[in-house]
């Protein structure tokens, strides 16, 4: 079988491709065959060792999303057969609840080998089965970007019907989060730096869109754009470099939630989450029992992810390339074939 490992940080060229044989599942493991799998920004930093906590060590195999079949069980496997169709869970500990510390110990892609491999052995309580709709190539953009969007959008309290709802970029993360406000009922504006982007988030069902190059003060065109009252939650995948301007566009008793750290460092004034009482919450992806949520919502609503570009197994550097170039709307994908 084949895998890429991460040889050396700094740049993809440290992506190496080697040649294994199967790995064989342990007690209460299912081997799967990984026909697809996606990239996340996330995979971009660990690359260039900006990703915050424990770095990964050299050699690892990465990716925390992938999707394949169950092709071998281990010994007392519960619930699984061969041929089932399954992602890999993000946080392999991680099955309900408030987020364990442990779950830490077992990130895909960080630290324990990833998805980007032709096999690979996971826990039986470490996969979830996908819906039926979709294609190897769909369900391997889930277990990231889509589960945090999901998770981004019933935070504390549910973004509810007729909510008005901010989504930063046209990334994995921001695009899920448009698709499944669309399904709530809520009203999206969604934000980019190019007019074609956002003419691609508008067919997907952005209400309203803000071109923020064009705006530098982008908050005040999404308070003109809701009258003065401001969204009810943001989707906060810029951190600090872009949360001062989101929590000023949020309305009173609003919520920030805050992902990633794509733009930078900024000094943040605490006085709009004093003075408009907002939330401020950050969040990681999501547990085993949310995923399962989210997969029901999806089969439901026959949603499909949008996938932007796709790449061969043997070009998985051009398609780090691809994704740090950021021209993409949605998810890049890798096909293993």
């Amino acid at each position: 079988m084949r895998s890429f490992h991460l040889e050396k940080f700094g740049d993809f060229d440290g992506l190496v491709m080697r040649t294994h044989g199967e790995p064989r599942p342990g007690r209460r493991e299912v081997l799967v065959r990984v026909h697809a799998s996606s990239l996340n920004f996330r995979d971009i930093a660990i690359v260039r060792r900006f990703y915050g906590g424990r770095p990964p060590e050299p050699g690892i195999v990465p990716l925390s999303d992938g999707a394949g079949e169950i092709v071998a069980l281990g010994e007392e496997v519960r619930g699984w057969s061969v041929g089932d169709r399954v992602a890999g869970l993000f946080r392999q500990n991680w099955q309900g609840g408030r987020m364990p510390l442990r779950a830490l110990e077992a990130d895909l892609g960080g630290a324990r080998d990833g998805m980007l491999t032709d096999f690979i052995a996971l826990n039986e309580e470490g996969v979830v089965k996908l819906p039926a709709h979709l294609s190897y190539q769909e369900g391997a953009t889930l277990p990231c970007a889509a589960l945090t969007a999901w998770h981004a959008l019933h935070a504390g309290e549910p973004l509810m019907p007729g909510e008005t709802v901010l989504v930063l970029g046209s990334g994995g993360v921001s695009v899920f989060a448009l698709q499944f406000a669309r399904l709530i009922g809520a009203r999206v504006i969604a934000t980019s730096s190019r007019e074609d982007k956002l003419a691609r988030l508008k067919s997907l069902g952005a209400d309203d869109v803000v071109n923020y190059t064009a705006r530098p003060e982008w908050d005040q065109e999404v308070l003109r754009l809701t009258e003065g009252r401001g969204v009810d939650r943001v989707i906060e995948i810029g951190g600090s470099g872009t949360l001062a301007r989101s929590l000023r566009a949020t309305a009173i008793g609003g919520r920030v939630i805050v992902i990633g750290v794509l733009a930078g460092e900024a000094q943040i004034d605490p006085s709009p989450i004093l003075g408009r009482r907002l939330i401020v919450q950050a969040i990681s992806t999501g547990s085993r029992e949310m995923f399962e949520q989210m997969n029901r919502a999806i089969a439901r609503a026959q949603l499909r992810p949008v996938i932007d570009k796709v790449f061969p197994f043997e070009q998985a550097r051009e398609a780090y390339r691809y994704l740090a170039g950021a021209g993409h709307v949605g998810k890049v994908v890798i096909e293993h074939a």
